[in-house]
């Protein structure tokens, strides 16, 4: 004989399950950031620092993140800091770089979309997701389908740049290049700003691994890391190649 709790029980389930499958979803703003394109098969993600962990300014940012597709190019930058600082600071030194972007550039959070130090840690920089395609204010004109690296320092004529950095910077762009990608080829992308070095709706030409030189008037990235994207070029497309569906001819994978 049951119970009158059981029997209560037992009639209750159903409509219990009802409304729980029925009820309305809860959204939450950094679920999303969780899903997206999955890192090229074979290519491990690096370790990234998070934005919590550097302490991005969350309060300044102005805008959810926008996304395009996944990177056709990548586009080298420096961000103009003195090269002596301590690593222990780098993160200090990202907070005031995402200030200016906000504060005296007006984008909508920081430009770029990593950093990397010149002990060679590699920080998340616009937020939406390290493995997601997110757009960021890097390369104007050119911030569709790129990802924008930033080496934190200047990197001028007779400037060493640090082999943990250039490291760094090997791993980071032979995994965010999408599948298929020539890291030693030339990619057409439309420019969406004519205060870049092409008008707008021009097609430009360029490097898979670009300088932001290439696309804008600046001395960004400074002679001496420009003067090595062609070794940059080399190291990721060997990493590449070692990596079984990524040499240049593979064909290409959708992330989605």
């Amino acid at each position: 004989m049951w119970s009158r709790r059981l029997v209560l029980g037992v009639l209750l389930l159903p409509l219990a399950l009802l409304v729980f499958r029925d009820g309305p979803a809860v959204h939450d703003p950094q679920r999303q950031f969780a899903v997206g394109p999955r890192p090229p098969r074979g290519l491990p993600q690096p370790a990234v620092v998070s934005r919590s962990r550097w302490r991005a300014d969350e309060g300044l940012v102005r805008e959810h993140p926008h996304y395009t597709g996944p990177a056709r190019a990548v586009f080298v930058h420096h961000t103009g800091n003195p090269n002596d600082y301590d690593c222990a600071d780098a993160p200090k030194l990202i907070r005031a770089v995402q200030a200016d972007h906000i504060r005296q550039d007006g984008w909508d959070d920081i430009g770029y979309n990593f950093l990397v130090d010149r002990c060679g840690t590699i920080y998340e920089g616009r937020a939406g997701g390290v493995a997601r395609p997110v757009r960021g204010a890097h390369t104007k004109g050119f911030n569709t389908d790129t990802v924008g690296i930033a080496a934190i320092g200047s990197f001028g004529e007779g400037t060493e740049v640090p082999k943990a950095m250039m490291d760094a910077l090997v791993r980071l762009a032979a995994w965010k290049l999408r599948p298929g990608a020539d890291p030693l080829g030339t990619v057409d992308l439309v420019s969406t700003n004519a205060e870049s070095r092409f008008d707008k709706g021009q097609v430009a030409r360029l490097h898979v691994i670009s300088g932001h030189r290439d696309s804008f008037e600046t001395r960004c990235p400074g002679d001496e890391l420009y003067g090595l994207l062609p070794e940059l070029r080399e190291r990721v497309a060997r990493l590449r190649a070692s990596v079984p569906g990524h040499s240049a001819s593979s064909r290409l994978r959708p992330y989605f």
